[in-house]
């Protein structure tokens, strides 16, 4: 009979044991979740992004708060599909909002609509979406970067010769702008010749590099500038231009964005000029925005990060190289 009791009384122990376990372990986590969703992960453009987002995070919590970034990108830099299902499992997992660089300004309108009507603020980076469905955006003007290029490149021929724009992407809204505005700074230049407007780099070196090699078999004789609109298209264009022997300043090289190669090719005579952002900003300005968003305070529906030319003038202020050579390891402990 005592051995009955007792079995009883272990079972009762263990149920109230199992019933008090879930609750303490259901106890709700107080720090704010943050999904930063680049374009790709490898380019050190978004390597800067990601920098920025820490140092973000870094004093935040500095400041009392309780935040944790949660990086994460396409493996590809042209991977819509990947991209669309981050934005998807983030929504579903509840995170407390989403930083997202969209790959295609109208395949991840409907994502980010989700993410928004579920009560899951977006912040908007780098590129525009074909929607007012987000909270801010925080990027770079790229039309009028597109345009200091082409205005630029005008100052370099003086005034006259025949080009070409190696374009990205099609869908990828930073960078159409940013050859939506070389073009219309041409206008204002009609003695320059667009001999080649419609051949794309695609998303790697690799790609920019035999799309480069591509157009210099057919133009390499003729072309006078180049206008690239990303940090790939660049650095490809430049090694095909030194293969036929016509990097150096023969071919007046322009490109967008400043990866480490791009500023040796600078240095070394190659490329003329660089239309630079500011990314580390980008990535630090679009968490601060969706923190303050959820804070309860008003933030700007539009931010603007920034955008210069550099070149060999200019390469060595002070300004050039804090965005040039951003800090990158004080945030990412590389």
């Amino acid at each position: 009979m005592q051995s009955r009791w007792h079995l009883l009384w272990l079972s009762l122990c263990a149920c109230l044991i199992s019933a008090c376990g879930p609750s303490s372990s259901n106890i709700e986590d107080d720090t704010v979740k943050i999904a930063v969703i680049p374009k790709g992960t490898t380019h050190e453009f978004w390597r800067s992004i990601h920098a920025g987002a820490k140092k973000a995070e870094q004093e935040l919590n500095e400041a009392g708060k309780q935040v944790e970034i949660i990086w994460k990108g396409p493996l590809k830099e042209d991977d819509r599909d990947q991209q669309i299902q981050l934005v998807e499992n983030f929504t579903t997992r509840r995170v407390n909002g989403i930083v997202l660089a969209p790959l295609d300004a109208q395949a991840l309108v409907r994502p980010v609509e989700n993410a928004q009507q579920s009560g899951i603020p977006v912040v908007v980076i780098d590129s525009g979406l074909q929607s007012e469905s987000y909270v801010s955006f925080v990027a770079t003007d790229n039309l009028k970067g597109g345009e200091m290029a082409g205005h630029f490149m005008a100052e370099q021929l003086g005034g006259k010769g025949k080009v070409i724009l190696l374009r990205y992407a099609v869908g990828s809204a930073s960078t159409e702008n940013r050859e939506k505005g070389f073009l219309k700074a041409l206008e204002s230049h009609p003695e320059i010749e667009l001999i080649s407007s419609d051949q794309y780099a695609g998303p790697t070196r690799e790609t920019a590099y035999q799309a480069s090699q591509n157009l210099l078999q057919r133009f390499g004789q003729e072309v006078q500038g180049i206008f690239c609109v990303n940090e790939n298209s660049t650095i490809g264009m430049t090694k095909a231009l030194r293969e036929i022997g016509r990097a150096g300043g023969a071919v007046k090289m322009i490109g967008f964005d400043a990866g480490s190669q791009s500023i040796k090719d600078m240095e070394s005579g190659d490329v003329q000029g660089l239309v630079v952002q500011d990314p580390v900003r980008m990535g630090y300005e679009g968490v601060k925005t969706l923190m303050a968003q959820l804070d309860g305070q008003a933030v700007e529906k539009r931010l603007d990060t920034g955008v210069v030319m550099i070149t060999p003038s200019n390469l060595n202020e002070a300004e050039s190289q804090r965005l040039l050579n951003p800090p990158i390891e004080d945030y990412l402990g590389e």
